[in-house]
């Protein structure tokens, strides 16, 4: 069925063969992918009385099967209980590196590349405006990159080109001259600039190349392209990641007729078919109901064409099969909570979601280790050649040459019973000489909401010493 989907899915021959192959993704992924098909699940016959079939119909019934494994993993990864600390010796910088992703955004902007990067990749656009940074998302759909021959994980530019009606471009002040027509929208970030071209109308090529839009174009001399291209998974096609979900959309398809067929079958039950067997007594209208009964002959025969319950059991057995195989397949959340008849500890729910976490994980290096790790020293090298403020104050000069890491918190919050254990046994590391006291304190830090881990060793010292007296 999907292939099916494929075929009378629109294309663009002008475009290459990954930026079709990401909108079809894209549009699996926002619940979109039906709209080709021409018919609703319930017409059966077109105008012209011809039968329609199902594979030419939209479902009735939509179950969002890849957009929950997405959405339940980019939970697990950047949610407000999930998201990364930014670790470095310099204790000073590490305050001014938290204060920045807080200003920045960042923890919103990580979610929004998570969630539309999961087609299989996403860019993020740096800019800074009055001192200010500001952090964006890029669909890679009509995205190009070039990586640079001697370091091919750096960047040498990124290409943006896409078609746009006219109307729209004469909206954004441009002089277009028709209006109704289609126009090429270009501009392309490298290490100096952010070129702007003029647009032009599709089918033709300007001699020479597109001109330069000089009013638009902004020259930022940092040295380096500002954007940082993540790739979703491992095991993708060259500049783009695997998909999340792509492994379950067949069997979600499936899931979405089978249920639209469930519903069909119970709206018939609700009323059913009459059927008479000729001859009968009356040539009245016959109005279904209770009060209405059907007096036929002897030769005659009345009855309400039933279908019986077991299909319908039979079709949720069957979606609750392929549920389980989909899930599988994309390493979702297969838990049910009626199979959950306590509290259960964090250790517990990580057997439980096993699955989960184990594409959590792997999002993790994708868009931590090489996502918000780049985008953090980026904008420390960009602070070295502009001013940049943060909480209304100046970012000082940080030494040269950080080495950052990311402090992932737990997958899930510990019980009581977890707490406790896990003190007692950083308590007896510490007092053994085995751990810092930095280092226990930062395993609990998440579990007792201590943002500033030196601050909170120089609060702690100050309360001995006081008690000492």
């Amino acid at each position: 069925m999907f292939d099916a989907i494929r075929a009378l899915t629109p294309r663009d021959p002008d475009y290459a063969p990954r930026t079709g192959t990401l909108d079809l993704l894209r549009r699996v992924l926002n619940g979109t992918h039906y709209d080709c098909l021409p018919y609703q699940f319930h017409e059966e016959r077109s105008p012209g009385g011809e039968y329609i079939p199902i594979r030419q119909r939209r479902p009735s019934i939509r179950y969002a099967l890849c957009r929950t494994v997405v959405e339940d993993s980019v939970a697990l990864l950047f949610s407000e209980g999930h998201f990364p600390t930014i670790l470095c010796s310099d204790h000073e910088a590490r305050g001014v590196i938290a204060n920045l992703l807080g200003e920045a955004g960042l923890n919103g902007v990580m979610v929004e590349a998570a969630l539309r990067g999961s087609v299989g990749s996403v860019a993020l656009l740096l800019r800074i405006l009055k001192g200010c940074i500001y952090v964006s998302v890029l669909d890679s759909l009509f995205l190009t990159p070039t990586w640079q021959p001697e370091a091919p994980d750096t960047l040498a530019s990124v290409t943006e080109r896409y078609k746009v009606r006219g109307a729209v471009l004469q909206a954004q002040g441009y002089a277009t001259p028709d209006a109704g027509a289609d126009y090429w929208f270009m501009r392309c970030w490298d290490t100096e600039a952010e070129t702007w071209y003029l647009p032009w109308p599709v089918g033709y090529e300007p001699p020479g190349g597109p001109e330069i839009d000089a009013g638009r174009t902004i020259r930022h001399g940092l040295g380096f392209v500002p954007l940082v291209w993540i790739r979703n998974l491992p095991g993708g096609d060259g500049i783009d990641g695997a998909c999340t979900f792509r492994a379950a959309i067949e069997t979600s398809i499936e899931i979405d007729y089978q249920l639209s067929q469930a519903g069909r079958g119970l709206t018939y039950s609700s009323d059913p078919t009459l059927l008479i067997k000729e001859p009968a007594t009356t040539d009245r209208e016959i109005i279904k109901g209770a009060g209405n009964a059907l007096v036929v002959s002897k030769d005659g025969d009345a009855r309400l064409l039933e279908i019986g319950g077991t299909a319908a059991n039979a079709v949720i057995d069957y979606v609750r099969t392929l549920r389980e195989l989909a899930l599988e397949s994309v390493h979702g959340n297969r838990s049910s909570a009626d199979r959950i008849a306590a509290a259960q500890s964090g250790r517990a729910l990580e057997l439980m979601n096993q699955g989960l976490i184990w594409l959590a994980d792997n999002l993790r290096i994708s868009y931590g280790e090489q996502g918000l790790l780049p985008l953090v020293r980026m904008i420390l090298r960009a602070a070295e050649r502009y001013p940049i403020t943060v909480l209304g104050q100046p970012v000082p000069k940080l030494p040269p040459g950080l080495r950052l890491t990311l402090d992932w918190p737990r997958w899930y919050p510990p019980s009581a019973a977890d707490l406790l254990a896990e003190a007692q046994t950083l308590s007896t590391l510490a007092a053994a000489g085995q751990i810092s006291r930095e280092t226990a304190i930062r395993n609990i830090a998440d579990a007792y909401g201590i943002e500033d881990v030196a601050a909170e060793l120089d609060r702690i010292a100050k309360e001995t010493l006081h008690d000492d007296r």
